[in-house]
């Protein structure tokens, strides 16, 4: 028998959002069948609306017993018992314990004996004997999703059961779209739509990127708050079709066979065109679709039928009866017709209150090119630029290309409008564009420009290689604008860098050479510039070289403000140069304060792709700083982000992650997934992220060997910026497996940088590597001397993993209560940070040594979900409602229900009390 696979998203947590009373009647229902009472319940509700969420919120709450589940499945309605085979297969190794001839007539029923066709009556007490049989060992629960859909024979049969249970702990759950003569007089429990701030609240979550609030309000409106509707519509649109209402309604990718339900054709042929004309105003608005009507010559009676077979309803705004209708509305209507109605709604549509949406309606009512409305079309992008949003402002440039007559004006607009898609992650797309400008007529700095934005784009595909020599060739064109070529320079660079050893011959060094050779025009050097001759100088001559360069870069850019020359750039593009620049600097305050102004940068100018990378990052400040549940929670950003614009996860930090979090299997695999990607895309610093992952990993569970050939591997590479992550690995698990050598080479390489980089992080980590060599006083005052340097930054996990060095090296000097005091500070900060390999290792060490282990008293903390715990934090640090909605790409509302939850988590009643009950961010000491 084929059992149905549960659809993506079907009983989703976020489903059950607002759910508070339909949860409460569960819980009773749970708790009666857990107490070995029979209970019977049918959820009823519309298609979508959250019915199987229910059913898996019971079936996953009823602890202690047995659940048994069925669906009917459409295909199999003719198929007479088709449904009670799915619900008893895994019990009918218990036929010979009923009556005998009740369990004949279920094996003839089911094709395992033969037999005339057996009488219903006798199948249905064969069940109810067989589920009773069940439920002796435990209450059984049995769950029966889409009861519409079974066939008639096993709806009879467990209607039947369902009234003839008494004693039995038996439970049993429907869910159903309406009314049957099966399940009649059955107790019920009604679900409807969600009430509009949960809906608002569920629409958000799985929103990405931001939302005009005008359609905001009529999607939440005519969904009627059915969950799936709105996760269909965030999930399944990307952000351009979502983008303020400009997009086409019927790209919207939603169920045909849900759209044909509608039955638009048995309309009247005016009522029709009426539709069409709501369906093409996302907005709502009465006065607006009223007078736009007037100038098609709609007679307002027109709208009668439509309201009559419930596909409209008129009030404060006109809204329909389901997104599918405006869908199924627009594509019924011919060209022509759209035309008409879009060019209706431009005269309708006030210049001065709606500028944006009046010139987005001409352009659609334009068939041929027309300059005047390209221009109009031009300046609605830069208002949406202006504002965050890149999605809406890539439709209003695409559309003005099309209509811009003159050939260099419209590769000009078009090649804006890859640009604005790129940032926005529609990265296929704006290769489609660029495509179209390469077959238009040819110009040199316009193949210069199109070269540089593949160049981008291929490095946000993840193809290092193809990335550097697209932007080195680019740059090259460039050079004759000065500050344009050494920009793209940069990016040549950071892209060779990307790209490692697995470049093509001589990226690295090839793009460094070529940037020191084309010097900056510009007095005083800009923030690029400096930048940009300090990495050609690492590259070129080594670290002591580039220090002082390296150094002066880093000021340069941590200076640079809103007003300066082009900060957009420079912290969208530049950002990546940046952070190495700090990382090789050993600087973590101010490799968290670029990370996170980048990530900021790209959340305020809607900018997706950017703000992936920004994210992995960040991400790494969170781990190092013992922020485990926050660093989780920009990785799932990252996923969901992926998700929206159709693009891979950055996602190198997600195998970090369950490194720290010591999950062996989960990590392995993603590092082997990780070095698969890095061998096919040319990608060499993805393979020292994974030579690094696999050190944590191994060496947090102790298998030093392995961690030391790994952090080796990326060690002799000497990438940029890589250093500070696994030379501390290196030197742990090269001393713990005795290569000498290895640890002599961590220390002379360190011993280079802290003699021109004395950063207490850079100090902290020299003074480990020497106590790894060293022995009696000396090694004691080292180790002494690594912790307190690295107490002094941000990065907890050092300072923890100093304490477990410490005192596993006083354990072996047999200083057993020395050792303890330091194991045990080890291991109470690795558990509390939830480093649980790491936690592992001290908690052994710790017993070893005679030590006790408290047991842990959960933090109150710690009962936070990952998004609670940073909409918490955000409020701790004093954002309103409205900037941490907009940190976070959820609206004000959201972060306002997930406040209440967090303060009667945390019992506390205002936000001036989360000072005292959140702990401190390991990142506060850096740059505000």
């Amino acid at each position: 028998m084929r059992m149905r696979t549960p659809s993506p998203g079907r009983g989703g947590a976020a489903e059950l959002r607002g759910r508070r009373s339909e949860l409460a009647v569960l819980d009773r229902l749970i708790e009666a069948v857990r107490g070995g009472k029979s209970r019977v319940l049918v959820i009823r509700g519309e298609p979508g609306i959250g019915k199987t969420a229910l059913l898996e919120y019971v079936a996953g709450k009823v602890s202690g017993c047995g659940v048994a589940r069925a669906a009917g499945i459409q295909s199999e309605m003719e198929l007479p018992f088709a449904g009670l085979h799915q619900l008893l297969t895994p019990m009918l190794d218990r036929l010979d314990d009923i009556p005998a001839p009740q369990g004949d007539a279920l094996r003839t029923a089911f094709g395992l004996g033969p037999g005339a066709t057996p009488d219903r009556l006798l199948v249905a007490l064969a069940v109810l004997s067989l589920l009773a049989e069940e439920a002796k060992e435990r209450p059984l629960l049995c769950v029966v999703d889409d009861e519409h859909w079974l066939d008639r024979a096993s709806a009879q049969i467990l209607a039947f059961v369902a009234r003839r249970l008494a004693a039995e702990p038996i439970g049993i759950v429907f869910a159903a779209r309406g009314t049957s003569d099966e399940l009649e007089a059955l107790p019920e429990l009604a679900v409807e739509g969600l009430r509009e701030t949960d809906a608002r609240a569920l629409l958000d979550s799985a929103l990405t990127a931001p939302l005009d609030a005008r359609v905001r309000e009529q999607i939440v409106a005519e969904t009627r708050g059915n969950p799936l509707a709105l996760l269909e519509l965030a999930r399944k649109s990307t952000p351009a079709q979502l983008a303020g209402g400009y997009a086409i309604p019927g790209d919207v990718p939603l169920s045909n066979r849900i759209e044909e339900a509608f039955q638009l054709d048995a309309l009247p042929a005016e009522t029709r065109r009426f539709l069409v004309l709501v369906a093409a105003d996302p907005t709502g608005e009465p006065l607006l679709l009223w007078q736009a009507a007037a100038r098609l010559g709609i007679d307002p009676a027109a709208a009668d039928p439509a309201t009559e077979a419930g596909l409209v309803e008129f009030g404060a705004r006109v809204r329909l009866r389901h997104p599918l209708v405006r869908s199924a509305a627009y594509r019924s209507a011919s060209f022509q017709e759209r035309q008409s109605v879009h060019g209706a709604l431009a005269e309708a549509t006030d210049p001065e209150a709606d500028p944006d949406r009046r010139a987005w309606h001409r352009a659609q009512a334009t068939a041929v090119p027309d300059e005047r409305v390209a221009e109009e079309l031009g300046r609605s992008a830069d208002r949406a630029l202006a504002r965050g949003g890149l999605a809406a402002a890539a439709a209003f440039l695409e559309r003005a290309a099309i209509l811009t007559p003159e050939a260099g004006s419209r590769a000009q607009r078009l090649l804006a409008a890859a640009r604005v898609k790129r940032d926005a992650g529609e990265l296929d797309a704006a290769l489609g564009l660029l495509a179209a400008i390469v077959a238009g007529p040819a110009d040199t700095l316009l193949t210069a420009e199109v070269d540089r934005l593949r160049g981008q784009i291929a490095l946000e595909q993840r193809r290092g290689s193809d990335a550097a020599q697209l932007l080195l060739s680019a740059a090259r064109r460039l050079e004759p604008l000065d500050s344009l070529a050494r920009e793209t320079y940069l990016e040549a660079l950071g892209a060779a860098i990307w790209a490692g050893d697995l470049a093509a011959a001589g990226d690295v060094r090839e793009a460094a050479e070529a940037s020191r050779a084309t010097p900056s025009a510009v007095e005083p050097p800009r923030a690029v510039d400096v930048l940009l001759d300090a990495l050609a100088i690492r590259l070129t001559e080594g670290y002591a070289a580039a220090v002082s360069a390296l150094t002066q870069a880093l000021e340069k850019v941590l200076a640079v403000g809103a007003d300066d020359d082009d900060p957009c750039w420079l912290w969208l593009g530049g950002g990546r140069a940046s952070i190495l620049v700090a990382l090789e600097l050993w600087d973590a305050e101010s490799w968290y304060f670029l990370a996170a102004r980048q990530a900021e940068f790209a959340r305020q100018t809607g900018a997706l792709v950017h703000l992936q990378f920004a994210l992995n990052f960040l991400v790494p400040t969170y781990l190092l700083g013992g922020e485990l549940t926050t660093a989780a929670l920009m990785v799932e950003e990252d996923r969901r982000i992926a998700e929206a614009t159709g693009n891979p996860p950055v996602s190198y930090t997600e195998m970090n992650l369950a490194a720290w979090q010591g999950r062996e299997r989960e990590a392995a695999e993603l590092i082997e997934s990780a070095l698969r990607e890095a061998r096919a895309n040319g990608l060499g610093r993805l393979l020292d992220s994974a030579a690094y992952t696999s050190s944590v990993l191994y060496n947090g569970l102790s298998r030093h060997q392995a961690a030391r050939d790994a952090a080796w591997e990326a060690f002799q590479r000497d990438s940029v910026g890589i250093g500070p992550f696994v030379v501390p690995e290196l030197a742990e698990a090269a001393s713990r497996t005795g290569n000498v050598e290895m640890v002599e080479a961590a220390l002379k390489w360190l011993s280079e940088r802290t003699s021109v980089t004395p950063t207490d992080w850079a100090l902290g980590v020299e003074a480990r590597v020497r106590a790894l060599m060293s022995q009696g006083e000396t090694a004691d005052l080292c180790y002494r001397e690594s912790i307190a340097h690295l107490s002094r930054t941000p990065l907890r996990v050092q300072v923890a993993r100093g304490h477990l060095l410490y005192g596993e090296w006083l354990r072996r000097d047999r200083r057993r209560a020395d050792a303890r005091e330091q194991l045990r500070i080890a291991y109470e900060m690795l558990a509390a940070m939830n480093v649980e390999a790491f936690a592992a290792r001290a908690r052994r060490e710790l017993l070893a040594v005679g030590g006790t282990i408290r047991k842990r008293t959960p933090e109150a903390q710690d009962e936070l979900t990952a998004q609670e715990a940073q909409i918490a934090r955000l409020a701790r640090d004093g954002l309103s409602n409205p900037e941490i909605g907009a940190r976070l790409f959820v609206s004000p509302l959201t972060v306002k229900y997930h406040l209440r939850k967090v303060f009667a988590k945390l019992k506390i009643s205002s936000r001036r009390e989360l000072n005292h009950v959140l702990p401190g961010d390991p990142n506060d000491a850096g740059p505000q």
